[in-house]
C-alpha cells in the first residue's frame, strides 16, 4: 500500500479518476448530508493527486451494495475500467463499492488487469501487488459481513419486539398508534363506520364482488390517504374491490396482532440476486399471531368464516368450490382440468354461439378445449377436439350436476349424428353415454 503522500506514476495520471459516492437508502441521502458531502470531497483529492480528468458516478445514491438491487453507476464503473480509460477509483471507503463478494472481488480483479489503483481515505492500493490484493480482498469480506452483522441484529430485536406485541407495524385503516394505550381504533367515526358497513354486508351476502357492488349502487365512498404512510388525512373516494377485500382478509380486524405473515423471495436473475416481497404464507405459517392484542370490528371466528367463504368463492383455483354461472354450458364452473385442478373457462363462439371450456393454463401445445352445444332443456352436449390423450387432462366428479348422473363431454350418440359431430377417436372413442378407454378420468372406470 502507498503513503498518501506518494507520487502516483505518470501512466496512471494521464487516464481519468472516477469518484464513486453511494448511500444505501433514500433516507440516508435526504439525512445523512455529512457523508455524502465528505464523498463528493474526494474530486479535490484526486486533483491534489495529480488527474486531469475526473469523473464523479453518483447515479446509485440511495441503492443498496448488498447485491440484490442492480447499480447502473457501478456497471458503468466496470464498463469504464474494462475499456481501460480509468487510473484510479476513490471511494469513501469499501462498503461504498460493495457489500457483496461477487462485486467486489470482481472489481478488484479489473483494476489489477488494468493497472488503475484503489484510493479510499487511508491510502493508496495496487491490485497487482500480492500484499495490497490481500488487505483488499480482506476489506470486502470484513465489509459484507459487517452488513450481514447489522441485519441480524436489527431483525432479532424486530421480533423480540413483536412476540410482545410491542412492534409498531404499519397497521390498516380503522387504526392508530395510541402513545399510551397502544393499537386502538381510529377516533374518526366515519372511517368506522364504513368497515363495519363492509364486514355487515359480507355477512348478509358471502361475496366480495356482492359487497362492492352493493356499497357502490349506495354511493358509498372508501378513505384514502392522501400523505403517504402517515395515514393521518385521507382522500374519500368511490370504494373499490381491492378495498373490499383487503379489509375482509386483514387479521388486525380481528383484534389480532401479526407478524410475518409474508415472506420474501430470492431469485437469480442475469448472474445478480433479486429480492421479491410480499409472498402471503397460510395462516399456520404465520411467525406471531396474538389474539385480543387490541379492539376488534370483528371476532376470530369470524374472521375465519370469512376467508372460508372467499375460499369458496375464488374462480378457477385449485381444489375451489363455485356454482355453475348463466348461459347454455351446463357445466360451466364445475369442469376441472385434472393436469393443474383450475377451473375451464367457457367461451361462445360461432354464429350460432355455442359454449368452448378452455384450460389456459396449460401449455399450448397440449391446451384443453370442449365445444359444447345446449339444448332446450339446457343440457350441454360437448364434442371433442381432437388432441392426443387430451381428456385425461379433465375431471369431473361423479355427480356434481346433483341428478345422479356422471357428467360427460359427448350427450347420446344419435344427437351427435343430428349436429354432425362424429363419437369415434383412434385415441380413446367418445360414443353414447361413456368413454371406451377403461379408465376415464370422466366416465371413470
Amino acid at each position: 500500500m502507498m503513503a498518501n503522500t506518494e507520487q502516483l506514476p505518470d501512466a496512471v495520471l494521464r487516464r481519468k479518476a472516477v469518484v464513486y459516492v453511494r448511500q444505501s437508502t433514500q433516507s440516508q441521502v435526504q439525512t445523512n448530508l455529512e457523508s455524502k458531502r465528505r464523498q463528493y470531497d474526494l474530486v479535490d483529492d484526486a486533483r491534489r493527486r495529480g488527474f486531469s480528468q475526473i469523473e464523479v458516478i453518483d447515479d446509485d445514491l440511495g441503492r443498496s451494495a448488498s447485491g440484490t438491487v442492480a447499480r447502473p453507476g457501478f456497471d458503468r464503473l466496470v464498463a469504464w475500467l474494462c475499456a481501460g480509460d480509468v487510473g484510479a477509483v476513490l471511494c469513501f471507503d469499501a462498503s461504498r463499492l460493495a457489500r457483496n463478494g461477487r462485486d467486489w472481488h470482481h472489481l478488484r480483479e479489473l483494476c489489477g488487469l488494468v493497472e488503475a489503483r484503489v484510493i479510499d481515505l487511508e491510502g493508496v492500493y495496487d491490485p497487482c501487488r500480492p500484499n495490497d490484493r490481500l488487505l483488499l480482498g480482506m476489506k470486502g469480506s470484513i465489509s459484507e459481513f459487517e452488513l450481514g452483522v447489522l441485519r441480524t441484529r436489527m431483525f432479532e430485536a424486530a421480533r423480540a419486539k413483536a412476540h410482545r406485541g410491542e412492534l409498531r407495524l404499519s397497521v390498516p385503516i380503522g387504526y392508530v398508534w395510541h402513545r399510551e394505550v397502544g393499537l386502538g381504533f381510529d377516533p374518526d367515526a366515519r372511517l368506522q363506520e364504513v368497515i363495519r358497513l363492509i364486514f355487515e354486508r359480507f355477512r348478509k351476502l358471502g361475496s366480495g364482488r356482492q359487497v362492492l357492488l352493493s356499497l357502490t349502487s349506495d354511493g358509498v365512498h372508501f378513505p384514502r390517504p392522501s400523505d403517504g404512510k402517515k395515514m393521518v388525512s385521507f382522500d374519500w373516494t368511490p370504494i373499490r374491490y381491492r378495498n373490499v377485500i383487503s379489509v375482509l382478509k386483514n387479521p388486525f380486524y380481528a383484534g389480532v396482532y401479526v407478524y410475518g405473515k409474508s415472506e420474501k423471495r430470492t431469485v437469480l436473475v442475469d448472474g445478480r440476486l433479486r429480492k421479491t416481497y410480499g409472498h402471503g404464507k397460510p395462516i399456520e405459517q404465520w411467525e406471531v399471531t396474538i389474539k385480543d392484542h387490541h379492539e376488534a370490528y370483528i371476532g376470530w371466528a369470524e374472521f375465519e368464516r370469512n376467508q372460508k367463504q372467499l375460499a369458496v368463492n375464488a374462480y378457477s383455483r385449485v381444489d375451489g368450490v363455485k356454482s355453475g354461472r348463466g348461459g347454455q354450458a351446463l357445466l360451466a364452473g364445475i369442469l376441472c382440468c385434472a393436469r393443474c385442478g383450475r377451473r375451464l373457462t367457457v367461451a361462445y363462439t360461432g354464429r350460432i354461439p355455442q359454449p368452448v371450456y378452455r384450460c389456459w393454463r396449460w401449455c399450448d401445445s397440449a391446451s384443453i378445449r370442449w365445444r359444447g352445444v345446449g339444448f332446450g332443456c339446457g343440457l350441454g352436449l360437448a364434442v371433442m377436439w381432437r388432441r392426443p390423450h387430451w381428456h385425461q387432462g379433465l375431471r369431473a366428479g361423479p355427480d356434481v350436476l346433483g341428478l345422479g348422473v356422471r357428467p360427460m363431454p359427448v350427450g347420446m350418440a344419435g344427437a351427435m349424428g343430428q349436429n354432425g359431430s362424429s363419437g369415434s377417436n383412434s385415441g380413446g372413442a367418445w360414443s353414447g353415454t361413456s368413454c371406451s378407454r377403461q379408465a376415464c378420468c370422466i366416465c371413470g372406470p
